[in-house]
């Protein structure tokens, strides 16, 4: 009886992957998608940061680094990032984002955010993750959101590999039975093209019916289950979910405390398994005078910091100058671990020293924390005492 419930156990848990996760992902509307769209909004990017007066400028309005010398050494790094990475991962919008237009129309863009992927890579621009976000499987938008899932994947098999971070979003998912048929319908496409690879995708978490169904228990876990091993994530959806429980829009926000109830629902929910959780966003844009700028970004780097100290190490950035801000508080956040954390996991795999008795557990977590600020960029390799095999190992297996 133990074992087959054991094998059961390992199958629906078989805990956290141990390879890369963005720190966000960058919704752009598939009308405003080119070959120029990465360059563009890296040099928009650093404009902004140009005319608030410099990346010391933006650090201290976050006001999450007191050192000088390492919010120096910040600054350096968020500017290197927007020159060599500034987005990590493009979501390519077909849904709220792009609207309901003729199918024709629709039809193009697709055609056209095939080509922009392609020449992206031709480019050696592309991002490491890069998707569309297709219309809901909801009775109204279903047939245009498949068709558009279909065409997109089928242009992109014909160019060649599949892009290696392909990211698929499925939103509002409202039932079991919609994860099921996306299972179906990506089972169908892979045999239809041949591939390769098992196609996999998110569940984007933005109705309340997800959180709480009918018969007053959380259909997340259920959808897990059902995605067969293909859901990769789970992004929460900030502004349907808070107005679908009819939150003023003044009130919405990603701090909200209906949000909080349903991103710990989302966090139980994914424990364990090889689902990946990513926060929502803010509509509040570091656009116009400097003081509105200047608040924006204060806003953001708060509710980035507030993610990352509540578990969620992704967000959505909806504006180029939304990037600096994202990776300043993600980069700080990292940092300003980094000397504890590798400290406390050196001395669990040596002597067992130190001040904090740790458990094995939160061995496991102080290397995922090293290992995601190497990931993003926030730490070198040759700060941490560990390489990156070794952390992933120790993530993967727990210490030895």
């Amino acid at each position: 009886m133990l074992e087959e419930a054991a094998e059961r156990q390992a199958r629906r848990y078989p805990g956290a992957p141990t390879s890369r996760q963005p720190v966000h992902s960058v919704y752009v509307p598939a009308h405003q998608v080119d070959r120029d769209l990465v360059r563009d909004w890296a040099a928009a990017a650093e404009r902004s940061v140009a005319r608030a007066g410099g990346i010391e400028h933006l650090l201290a309005v976050h006001g999450l680094i007191d050192d000088a010398d390492e919010r120096s050494a910040v600054g350096e790094l968020v500017l290197a990032k927007l020159r060599r990475e500034p987005i990590e991962d493009l979501r390519i919008d077909f849904e709220d984002g792009y609207g309901a237009v003729a199918d024709e129309t629709e039809d193009a863009a697709v055609d056209g955010a095939v080509e922009t992927i392609d020449a992206l890579r031709q480019d050696a621009q592309l991002p490491p993750f890069v998707g569309i976000r297709f219309k809901s499987l909801e009775p109204p938008t279903k047939a245009r959101g498949l068709r558009t899932l279909e065409r997109f994947v089928a242009g992109l098999a014909a160019l060649g590999p599949l892009p290696a971070g392909l990211v698929l979003t499925l939103p509002k998912v409202t039932s079991v039975a919609q994860v099921e048929a996306m299972v179906l319908v990506l089972t169908e496409l892979e045999s239809a093209l041949g591939l390769p690879d098992r196609l996999e995708f998110e569940i984007q978490v933005e109705t309340p019916q997800a959180i709480l169904g009918p018969d007053g228990v959380s259909l997340l876990p259920q959808m897990i289950a059902a995605g067969d091993g293909r859901i990769t994530g789970m992004p929460y959806g900030t502004y349907d979910y808070s107005a679908a429980l009819g939150i003023a829009a003044g009130d919405q926000s990603m701090a909200h405390p209906a949000a909080d109830f349903a991103k710990a629902v989302m966090q139980v929910a994914a424990a364990g398994t090889a689902v990946r959780l990513s926060d929502g966003s803010t509509n509040v844009l570091p656009i116009g005078s400097a003081d509105e700028v200047d608040a924006a970004w204060a806003l953001h780097g708060r509710l980035v910091s507030r993610s990352l100290h509540n578990g969620f190490y992704q967000g959505w950035d909806l504006h180029p100058a939304q990037l600096p801000s994202r990776f300043a508080a993600t980069y700080a956040y990292f940092r300003r671990g980094l000397p504890e954390l590798a400290r406390r996991l050196a001395a669990y795999l040596g002597d067992g020293g130190g001040a904090i008795l740790d458990e094995p557990a939160t061995a496991r977590a102080m290397a995922a924390f090293l290992l995601r600020g190497i990931d993003c960029g926030a730490v070198g390799p040759e700060e941490v005492p560990f390489p990156d095999t070794a952390l992933r190992g120790i993530v993967a297996n727990g210490p030895k």
